[in-house]
Formats: C-alpha cells, structure tokens, sequence
C-alpha cells in the first residue's frame, strides 16, 4: 500500500536513507570529501523540507573495510569493530554537514561513546524523529559479521519506516554491470526473492532477507543525480523498487 503523500508531494512520511562511505569520497580514493559531504547533505534538506522523517545509515567503507581487512590476515572481530568505527567517523561529519544548513541531527551509536554520540535506545530515537531530527545511526548494529546494510535494514525496522533508499552511483538494479554492459537491463521492479536468486549485489543476502520478511519495500537510486532523492521521493526520475 502506497503511503498518502505529504503536503510537499512525498511519497512516504519516514524513510531510511543507506548510502555507502564511499559516497562521501568524491573524486578521492579514500577518507572524506568536504564538498561532497556537504552536497550529499543538501539533498537530505531538500527532503527534510518536505516534513519527511529521515533516519541514515552511512558506511565506513572510505576509512576501512572489515572484510578487507580480514582478507589481509586481521583478526575477523577486530577488523569489523574498526570498520564500525570507521561509520561513526562518517555519521559524525554528515551530522556537521547538516547542521550548517539548520537541520538538527542526532547521531547514534550501537556502540556507546557517549562523548561523541548517543547510545541506541528504541524509543529515544523514534522520538527525536518525530521532533524532525536526523537521526544517523552508525555502528553497525553493534556486532562483528554484520554489514552497514542489515543494520539498515534492521533500524529501517525497528523505526517504522515505510522504505529503505539507497543511494548507489547508478539509478537502480541491473542484471549486469551497466559501466561495462552498454546493454545491461534495469529492472524498474524486482522482488527480494528475484534479488536473492539471481544474485544481483544489491544488499547483502541477510538484509534483503530481513526486507522481505518484514516487507519493507526498497528503492535504489543514483544519490549522484542532483535532486535526485528529493524526485524519489515523489516518485518521478529513474529507479528501481524491490518488494515482496
């Protein structure tokens, strides 16, 4: 069922926004982009003034990968905790990057480190959405062997919110890659099921498994396009919806 739309057009009233570290590194190949930040953060606004409640979830790809770090030869656990630091980094410079454009954030950590953020409590966030804060939520879910995407899937859950969208480089899901493919199909519809058994490397399997149990609906799109997600939103421009 199609959410009513709010006075400014959107869509849905609460979403969760996934995007990856290394959205946040512009033309650099590692750490943080300044500029790229902040224009990641004005697309956020756009959608906040629409009275849309938003919670994130950004990844630390940019700064250190677990997995990586395991397949170098660290230590499994020490390397996902780092790679879970690594997202606080990044949650901690969205919320600056907000926050210069008057938009009041919260970031959250599964991890306490109540000097920097504040500890995940359930019903503490839910309302510090409903007082229209961005609520980024880094960490992980707190635990090694897990990716940034099940615990956008899970906090996506545990927040009530209509939708996932992730932001990607490309406008949705293809059954190849489309930057080596001139002839790769976008699917403008798939099912979790479909997503799962043709192996398309959208999320991981656990997290589309927890979407599709939970039937929260998926959209992917380019996060690069300007104006994009506010377009989203209101469900024009180019995309791709998973559902159940």
């Amino acid at each position: 069922m199609t959410p009513a739309a709010l006075d400014g057009g959107a869509k849905y009233n609460r979403v969760m926004l996934k995007i990856s570290g290394e959205a946040l590194m512009g033309d650099q190949a590692y750490g943080l982009h300044p500029p790229t930040v902040e224009r990641v953060a004005r697309e956020i606004k756009a959608v906040h003034d629409l009275g849309v409640e938003i919670c994130m979830v950004i990844g630390g790809g940019n700064i250190f990968r677990g997995l990586q770090g395991s397949a170098q030869g660290m230590e499994r656990t020490t390397a996902d905790y780092m790679g879970m630091l690594a997202t606080v980094m990044n949650a901690l410079a969205m919320q600056a990057a907000l926050e210069s454009l008057g938009v009041y954030t919260r970031v959250i950590s599964a991890i306490p480190m109540d000097q920097v953020c504040e500890p995940y409590i359930r019903r503490r966030a839910v309302r510090h959405l409903e007082k229209k804060r961005v609520c980024i939520f880094a960490a992980g879910t707190g635990n090694p062997y897990f990716t940034t995407d099940t615990a956008a899937a899970l906090r996506a859950s545990e927040m009530a919110c209509e939708a996932i969208f992730m932001g990607k480089n490309v406008d949705g899901i293809y059954d190849s890659d489309p930057k080596t493919n001139p002839d790769a199909k976008r699917y403008a519809d798939i099912t979790y099921d479909d997503v799962l058994r043709r192996n398309l490397k959208v999320m991981d399997a656990s997290a589309i498994a927890l979407c599709r149990d939970n039937r929260m609906p998926l959209v992917v799109f380019a996060l690069s396009e300007p104006g994009g997600f506010k377009g989203i939103m209101a469900g024009q421009g180019t995309y791709t919806i998973v559902h159940d």
